[in-house]
């Protein structure tokens, strides 16, 4: 009986020891499954940084780390620096400015490993900042009317014309009783040419224009005119047309008076106590000819012509269907901006030559809403001919014409019409694009057009606009460059005001730069700067502001503003030294669909400032 009891021993024995090195070895299923379901850590808080050289910072303040089944794992964070800086704790003194790559890690009790990253700016040491320089928005700007002379006359006109507001304002209480009553006139030399009197304007209350080229001689004799054009309410281009056979003088008119294009329609005419408000206006000599030139025309059908590209986390892919060519984004991207996807669509092979002018047209349809830009760039390498710029907008399921005329500055020799779309419209997720046509081709002849401006903005002592030292604000809007959007500036009770007439799709369709040619806005070196702007609007608007060196495009700050019509401080550092004194222009940049969609917008800008940080 004890034998038997001792065998019986020996065997539970056994089953027990068994038992214990099949779990050290991993045997049973247990460990398996607890080690599948066992969660990563998470690390929060992580954030680019900033410091100056020689001082102390502390990268894991604010970084917490936690784990499901672990808990805080705050503690057994650690830090590594590409260039290596030495951490103790999370602190660290940088001896030298530059930019570090750290990788935040941490591992759980089961081996799991989190990791984040940042990116911290180490910049040079410096004295303490000092205003550099503040713009004085005080004084009243000399205007100019650009030789346009106001003309009213008659026992009944009550009427004045003002330069005021960076516009030419003529205020009617009574039009008097014919159209020559209120008027504004200019003289102009002439040569044998084709010419075009365009006039951007808006009225208080619908009225009615006359423009018209006179002949300077005594009698009534016109070059020609346009009679009757009907002004609105919101600014618009009014344009005339008309030829000169021989060498001359040509008076310019524009009458505001007493118009009744109907006779039968008393009620139909020029109203009372109202004003026309005018941006500018523009005079285009034309001559010689051109004609287009076909090169490339797209056939579809064959299944060639478009490549699409993505980057920054999008996706999109080119197909084709029913003889058009279809680019499907699956996805936006989660960074990057409108370059971060590429349609580009083929001009068969054709070669742009420097100082060669050439047409385009690109009939497009988007499933849902797209902004893009239109440019012709090299498929390999991305130079870009700069002067064939097209920002648009294709609203959702409307055909789209995407057309120019532009002069190559560049030669390329694989050159595509590259769309621009990574940027996506508001809720946006996904979209199509339909490419039905494209026509390429070089125009040929001689025709030469000339085009001056006359807007009523000259600051300061009657200087040209941008060439005094104490005014170096000017507006640039796509419409001087036969673009769309158009807006004025002017100096108020110590404000400096940009009102936008007319958005434009595009951000430098609507502009208001800060240094120019003969005025530029100069820093100086071994310095860091800040610009202060203290800034609201009638309307929400936003707007993008880029601290640019002249001549290039290398913005060392390029940042976006939120404007509400209560007044915000906006604060925006540069985060590199120069190397010497160079030459900026401060670019507030207004131009989107949203932008065009508000109608007029004013924006007040009460205050700007710049401060230099000197490097010791």
């Amino acid at each position: 009986m004890k034998k038997f009891s001792k065998i019986i021993a020996l065997i539970v024995s056994a089953v027990f020891v068994m038992t214990a090195l099949i779990a050290c070895a991993g045997g049973g299923n247990t460990s398996t499954s607890e080690k599948k379901d066992n969660a990563k850590p998470t690390i929060e808080g992580v954030q680019d940084m900033a410091v100056e050289a020689e001082s102390e910072i502390n990268v894991l303040a604010g970084v917490p780390a936690t784990d499901k089944e672990d808990g805080d794992l705050t503690s057994k964070i650690t830090v590594e620096s590409s260039p290596a800086l030495t951490f103790t704790n999370g602190k660290a003194t940088p001896a030298t400015a530059g930019t570090y790559e750290l990788i935040f890690s941490v591992t759980d009790n089961d081996g799991e490993t989190a990791e984040a990253y940042a990116t911290l700016t180490v910049t040079r040491k410096t004295a303490a900042a000092t205003l550099y320089k503040e713009f004085d928005f005080s004084t009243q700007a000399v205007t100019d009317n650009k030789g346009w002379v106001a003309n009213i006359w008659g026992d009944e006109t009550v009427a004045t014309a003002t330069l005021k507001q960076g516009a030419y304002v003529l205020d009617i209480t009574n039009p008097g009783v014919s159209d020559d009553r209120v008027r504004l006139d200019k003289m102009i030399d002439v040569k044998a040419a084709d010419y075009k009197l365009r006039v951007w304007a808006k009225a208080t209350k619908e009225t009615y224009m006359h423009m018209i080229a006179k002949k300077d001689v005594e009698a009534w004799e016109t070059y020609g005119g346009d009679w009757n054009k009907r002004i609105g309410t919101t600014m618009a281009a009014y344009d005339m047309n008309f030829s000169v056979a021989e060498e001359g003088r040509a008076e310019l008119r524009l009458h505001f008076g007493k118009i009744t294009p109907n006779g039968e329609n008393p009620a139909d005419t020029t109203p009372e106590n109202f004003s026309v408000i005018i941006d500018k206006i523009e005079i285009y000599e034309i001559t010689g000819a051109e004609s287009n030139v076909k090169k490339y025309e797209a056939d579809f059908s064959k299944e060639a012509g478009l490549a699409v590209s993505a980057g920054d986390g999008a996706e999109g892919v080119a197909s084709y269907a029913d003889g058009k060519a279809v680019a499907t984004i699956t996805s936006y991207p989660t960074s990057g901006g409108v370059w971060s996807i590429k349609a580009d669509l083929s001009i068969g092979g054709e070669k742009l030559e420097n100082g060669k002018k050439y047409y385009y047209s690109v009939t497009l349809v988007s499933q849902n809403e797209q902004p893009g830009e239109c440019v012709f760039e090299s498929a390999s390498n991305g130079a870009r001919i700069d002067a064939s710029f097209n920002g648009f907008t294709a609203a959702a399921g409307e055909e789209k014409v995407l057309s120019g005329v532009f002069m190559a500055d560049k030669d390329i020799d694989d050159a595509v019409i590259r769309l621009q779309i990574g940027n996506p419209a508001t809720g946006v997720t996904a979209n199509v694009i339909t490419v039905s046509a494209v026509e390429f081709g070089v125009v040929e002849g001689d025709k030469d057009v000339k085009k001056s401006i006359d807007n009523f903005v000259a600051f300061g002592n009657g200087t040209a606009l941008g060439e005094n030292p104490a005014y170096p604000w000017f507006t640039f809007n796509g419409s001087d460059e036969d673009h769309e959007g158009v807006g004025t500036i002017w100096m108020e009770e110590g404000k400096l005001y940009y009102r936008i007439d007319q958005g434009g799709e595009t951000d430098w369709y609507n502009k208001l730069v800060c240094g120019y040619r003969e005025n530029p806005l100069t820093l100086e070196a071994d310095s860091y700067y800040t610009i202060e702007v203290t800034v609201k609007a009638d309307k929400a608007v936003s707007c993008g502001l880029f601290l640019n060196p002249i001549g290039s495009w290398d913005p060392r700050v390029s940042k976006g503003m939120d404007i509400t019509t209560e007044a915000q401080t906006f604060t925006f550092a540069t985060t590199e030294t120069l190397i010497t004194d160079m030459n900026f222009e401060l670019l507030f940049q207004f131009g989107s669909g949203a932008t065009k969609a508000l109608g007029e917008v004013t924006i007040e800008f009460l205050s700007i400032k710049i401060y230099q940080t000197k490097v010791l």
